[in-house]
């Protein structure tokens, strides 16, 4: 043990980052045995190889430096996954929430400290405010659960920012009362710093991001834009007299809308997060532990006790009551005090504060015993916080399943996309639309189809093909969504897609358009008007002129009657989805009729969604339309098949119009489902087999017409 003695702790940058990456792989493995979350593997871990443990590793820079970017990825991912809409209906209950979580555990840390442990009131404010805040610790369990945007998560994340907000401010104003000279000045420009953060961040940062994604789209690239992002609002969080995680959490809440939770962006950002970032910053906070300290004296096993009681039975005590207040079940009041009740990085800044204060030579506002009972307290709240989350967690998944009655809606649902990919510029878009309109509880595939030509280039053909759909499956593999992938030889490519849509028992079509430079009477290229024709499911076309993220509102052309035809639920549900991944505004119009049953549906089934509904007397108003679409618009049009209740002489017109009215905007065109369920083609009598978009006499209209113009 002596020869082993002389090699620790570890000093080599390599071994200490080689002994980590062990801990990180080894301890979810050993918690999972022993059926606790591997988060407080993390931090027991941290402990043990820490300088008060066996002293295995030195706490070297690399754990300030990952230690704050794991912290910072905790804040960040938690204001990116904020349901916003949410935030905004329920304004009244965060504000509510995040008072009482502040100032419940406040005000009995203060008591407390003044009472029982004969503190001063400085030093009673100082750890009254780090009571008061709280570190998101256990979040990442709540992502594992895939709750993020459950309304009690969002009221626990939201709630805690305005806590620890509160709690920074009264610091700040701890701090201030020790330095001379800083009255009404230091608060005037410390307001004045804070309102030009938030006002140039909300104004200029969502442009530049914009320009940015319409720009460049590598991930490697648009992944280091956004931490850049994170890293300026926390540097400049940290320079107006804030911690950096109040600006990590802000950047969160404003690149919000711009990172869709299923894109490949998102799935990157989380994945180093989680693989690297975040438990190195537990492991951290771990090795900052002295559990020595319990073993000194009954004072220090005292201040610690008060301390975790009192800060952790005023979260509690804030958690339940608000609970009752809003009328939430339990299990939410569970999981919102399991998220609020832990303390990390939030009361180690307060602490280091703190000791940096001196109320007279040689003697500062903390002493040892408040900086042990401190650190203690975060390794007892951080366990109490994640074995609360976790149940939580669990309770509220086990609920919902009940309430759906097992989710009998996955039985009937028939989703499966196929995507019809072609062009190399437009496959990636196609994916991404995909994946924002599929439902993830259903966890199905997708099918990506290539359709060549059976002629003499189709070796060719069958090649470029293959290399589309490779790049297809890795992009769809960093979103974890399985994909099938098919190139097909056809001499008809239309029948070539009915085909393979029968094969794969898919529900509906999503493909790109033409992109028209000039007046073309084949508006629909050369096979999609035969498919529409001969399938009788949904088929989405679509046409972007830039990044899905950067869509900032949706506008919907609906025809009268719409709401009778069988695929009515389908495409709302699809548009409906997309705008709530999006965050963006949708906006309806149509007949006040349609609009009653899409605000209905919308607000049952998505009530996070921002709708609008403006009625549309008649379609003739379409082109009035073309004035308010801007080029972050998309422009998405409900039309219909001969033959259908909702079909009208007036859609003989769509081509036109959307290629006089409409060229150069996002666009999507959708054909409803015709009938309820698929069936095979069956031949009739009295069923026409083939139809054409323009039928001899709307030929020999536009030829008199065209006539009558040119002699005037």
């Amino acid at each position: 043990m002596t020869v082993l003695a002389a090699y620790f702790p570890i000093t080599d940058p390599t071994l200490i980052f080689f002994v980590v990456l062990l801990i990180i792989l080894f301890a979810p493995i050993v918690m999972s045995k022993l059926r606790i979350p591997h988060i407080i593997g993390m931090v027991l871990a941290g402990v043990a190889i820490g300088q008060y443990g066996f002293d295995i590793l030195e706490r070297d820079d690399s754990f300030e430096l990952f230690g704050r970017v794991g912290i910072y990825y905790i804040m960040f991912l938690a204001g990116l996954e904020m349901d916003m809409e949410g935030v905004k209906k329920n304004s009244t209950r965060f504000l509510t929430f995040g008072l009482l979580t502040c100032f419940v555990p406040f005000g009995m840390t203060y008591v407390m400290s003044i009472t029982l442990l004969g503190y001063s009131a400085a030093t009673a404010f100082l750890l009254g405010c780090i009571m008061a805040s709280n570190t998101l610790i256990a979040y990442p369990i709540v992502g594992r659960y895939g709750l993020q945007r459950h309304p009690c998560v969002a009221l626990s994340v939201g709630s805690s920012m305005i806590s620890l907000f509160m709690a920074l401010l009264m610091l700040a104003a701890l701090s201030a009362s020790f330095n001379e000279g800083s009255g009404w000045m230091f608060w005037l420009l410390f307001l004045t710093k804070f309102a030009l953060f938030c006002v140039s961040s909300i104004l200029l940062i969502p442009r530049l991001t914009r320009c940015f994604l319409r720009r460049y789209s590598d991930a490697v690239m648009q992944y280091i834009f956004v931490l850049a992002i994170m890293f300026l609002h926390a540097a400049m969080s940290e320079w107006i007299g804030l911690e950096g995680i109040f600006g990590a959490f802000f950047s969160g809440l404003i690149l919000n809308r711009y990172i869709p939770r299923v894109s490949p962006l998102m799935n990157r950002i989380e994945f180093i997060g989680n693989a690297l970032f975040i438990p190195y910053f537990l492991i951290g906070v771990g090795m900052l532990i002295n559990v020595r300290t319990l073993f000194t004296g009954g004072q220090v096993l005292w201040v610690v006790f008060l301390i975790a009681f009192f800060g952790t039975f005023g979260k509690a005590v804030a958690a339940y009551v608000s609970s009752l207040i809003f009328r939430l079940p339990q299990h939410n009041g569970n999981m919102m005090f399991g998220l609020t009740s832990a303390h990390a990085a939030g009361a180690i800044a307060m602490v280091m504060v703190g000791m940096r204060l001196e109320v007279a030579p040689g003697q500062y506002l903390v002493n040892d015993d408040m900086l042990n009972g401190v650190v203690m307290m975060i390794l007892v709240t951080c366990i109490i916080s994640t074995l609360m989350t976790e149940r939580a967690s669990q309770q509220i998944i086990i609920d919902e399943k009940v309430h759906l009655r097992m989710d009998v809606s996955k039985e009937e649902d028939d989703e499966k996309i196929l995507l019809c990919v072609k062009y190399p510029e437009i496959a990636p878009q196609l994916l991404n639309l995909s994946l924002l309109m599929r439902n993830e509880r259903l966890n199905r595939g997708l099918v990506a189809l290539n359709v060549v030509y059976d002629d003499q280039k189709s070796t060719e053909g069958r090649a470029e093909g293959l290399r589309l759909l490779e790049r297809l499956q890795q992009q769809a593999a960093d979103s974890e969504v399985q994909i099938q992938t098919q190139v097909r030889f056809a001499s008809n490519i239309a029948n070539g897609i009915k085909h393979a849509f029968r094969e794969f028992n898919c529900s509906e079509i999503i493909m790109g358009m033409h992109v028209h430079t000039n007046a073309n009477p084949k508006f629909w290229g050369e096979f999609i008007q035969s498919l529409y024709n001969g399938l009788n499911r949904q088929i989405i076309l679509t046409r972007f002129v830039q990044p899905l993220s950067t869509l900032r509102r949706i506008q919907v052309a609906v025809p009268s009657r719409a709401e009778f035809e069988p695929g009515f639920h389908r495409w709302l549900e699809r548009l409906s989805r997309f705008a709530e991944q999006l965050d963006c505004r949708i906006q309806f119009h149509g007949r006040q009729e349609s609009l009653v049953f899409i605000a209905e549906y919308i607000n049952n089934n998505h009530p996070s969604t921002r709708a609008e509904y403006t009625p549309m007397g008649h379609w003739n108003e379409l082109p009035q339309l073309a004035a308010n679409i801007s080029e972050e618009h998309l422009f998405v049009v409900v039309t219909a098949r001969k033959g259908t209740i909702s079909y009208k002489n007036a859609l003989e017109r769509l081509p036109d119009e959307l290629q006089k009215y409409f060229s150069g905007k996002n666009l999507m065109i959708i054909f409803p489902d015709q009938y309820g369920d698929t069936k095979e083609e069956s031949m009739s009598f009295t069923e026409a087999q083939h139809h054409e978009e323009n039928s001899i006499y709307d030929t020999i209209l536009y030829w008199l017409h065209k006539k009558k113009y040119d002699r005037n």
